[in-house]
């Protein structure tokens, strides 16, 4: 077995890893919403006004710390009014994005913030750009964060909620240079700024705004938004998936793949660092303080869909590999966390890379649910410089990936081994303190997976680190995902 060394450096004043980047998104497709979330409350079920308890136990135990409703293109044919009221008088409406389902509008407002609510966690709202009015969305904001005595507050209280909640960030239109309206950006600029000037702030709620940035590698989108629009905003979003052989429309499997398939989608997700090198070069030049967020708030793998499911539903499996993917976000994300300070993986449960797949009554947590938990203890921790002497896989890819971080006196290691067919020794350097845990994530195949048959193939066992001077040793096995606490 191979041997890397990983040499970390310690820094008290290194940049915080915000606990955003761990976000998720949640769109009204397929089985996201509902049967993922949402039940109702006369299902048997075991539910809490509605939402499934197992769903909200297992993203508690992730310390999810924002979700992202209702889209997605869904978002720019939402009309939030027919999500409010009795459930019973709600108009239904047609999905026209995904599968074209009529659905009911049970899940609206209210249910949205009681889901945070019972998860914990904080709120990011997606505004109608495409569809709707500068008025419709100026009214919602007012109807979810006003405490004054006005219309839309007044409507809220009639509909069950006396106080405001809590909106911690809007993003004003979704890919709006797509299903968000075939915007061009100097349209788009001039829109958000209009639509921007409404999204008011009504007593100590401060919400963050959040433009429709980039396509991929779109950096014209970059240029001009920065140039016309960057005073106004918190942050811009950027949008991209893993693809294999980054080609769309999606090809392979999610399940039947080989090590051509296997590297290429690894060399895909790796392509994320260089879009956001460069659109953060095109930021710097007018926000060189770095005040403006790079929001990832969708990515993650788009495989094609399973076979026998409704093709607008985007129902996958979840593999080996694709917990990978996941760990060469996190640590690229690291690298860049003085600019990318939230992201969203697409999407939370039934939906392409989810952390949750659901069938009726059961439930599963998928590799990827278990690569976010390895990464929990990074969340608003201080990053650790790291230096890897790692060779390469298939001449473009690096054999291990890894990130480190301090807080609160212990300091978290985490090490991916990208190679499919043999392990690698990691001697990691430059950390001390007892190890408190340690848990790698595995599995006998590239394609292994979790089901409802079988839901523990694919989750972590404890990993063995055996202390040398300056630092630790472990042996990871191939396609492996790695976390070490040391305390102080």
């Amino acid at each position: 077995m191979a041997t890397v060394e990983i040499q970390i450096g310690i820094k008290e004043d290194g940049p915080q890893i915000s606990r955003m980047i761990y976000g998720q998104f949640a769109e009204h497709l397929g089985r996201c919403i509902y049967e993922g979330v949402w039940v109702g409350e006369d299902s048997p079920i075991p539910n809490t006004r509605g939402i499934r308890n197992d769903v909200v136990k297992a993203l508690k135990e992730l310390k999810v710390p924002v979700i992202r409703w209702p889209g997605g293109c869904f978002a720019d044919e939402y009309h939030w009014m027919d999500g409010i009221g009795p459930r019973k008088d709600r108009p239904r409406m047609y999905n026209s994005h995904w599968g074209g389902v009529v659905e009911n509008n049970h899940f609206g407002t209210h249910e949205f913030f009681d889901l945070c609510e019972q998860v914990g966690c904080e709120t990011y709202i997606c505004g109608n750009v495409g569809s709707g009015t500068v008025r419709e969305m100026s009214e919602w904001v007012e109807y979810m964060t006003s405490p004054a005595t006005s219309p839309m507050a007044d409507l809220r209280r009639k509909h069950g909620r006396e106080e405001p909640w809590k909106l911690d960030f809007f993003g004003v239109g979704n890919e709006s240079w797509g299903c968000g309206g075939h915007m061009r950006p100097e349209y788009y600029a001039d829109e958000y700024r209009r639509y921007n000037t409404y999204v008011r702030t009504y007593g100590p709620n401060k919400i963050e705004r959040i433009a429709c940035g980039p396509n991929t590698a779109d950096f014209n989108w970059t240029e001009v938004l920065m140039e016309r629009a960057h005073n106004h905003m918190d942050g811009l979003a950027l949008h991209y998936y893993t693809l294999l052989n980054q080609k769309w429309p999606p090809s392979g499997s999610a399940l039947e793949f080989g090590e051509t398939e296997f590297f290429s989608t690894l060399e895909s997700a790796a392509h994320m660092e260089e879009l956001i090198e460069k659109h953060s070069a095109i930021m710097d030049k007018r926000d060189p303080g770095k005040r403006i967020n790079l929001v990832v708030d969708e990515w993650g793998t788009w495989h094609p869909v399973e076979p026998g499911t409704n093709p607008g539903f985007l129902y996958q499996q979840n593999t080996v590999r694709d917990a990978l993917v996941a760990s060469v976000h996190f640590d690229l994300f690291h690298r860049h966390c003085e600019r990318v300070r939230m992201a969203n993986i697409a999407q939370m449960i039934n939906v392409l890379q989810a952390m949750i797949l659901t069938d009726k009554e059961k439930m599963i947590k998928t590799p990827t649910y278990w690569a976010f938990w390895l990464y929990r203890d990074h969340m608003d921790a201080k990053r650790a410089d790291v230096t890897i002497e790692s060779d390469l896989l298939n001449g473009k890819l690096k054999s291990v990936t890894a990130t480190a971080s301090t807080k609160e006196g212990q300091t978290t290691i985490s090490m991916s081994c990208l190679d499919p067919k043999e392990g690698r020794t990691i001697r990691v350097m430059g950390v001390a303190g007892a190890v408190t845990s340690a848990y790698v994530l595995s599995g006998p195949t590239m394609q292994s997976h979790n089901t409802f048959d079988s839901p523990d193939t694919v989750r972590p066992l404890e990993l063995a680190v055996k202390g040398i001077t300056g630092g630790f040793e472990v042996n990871l096995p191939p396609m492996s995902v790695a976390t070490v606490v040391l305390g102080g």
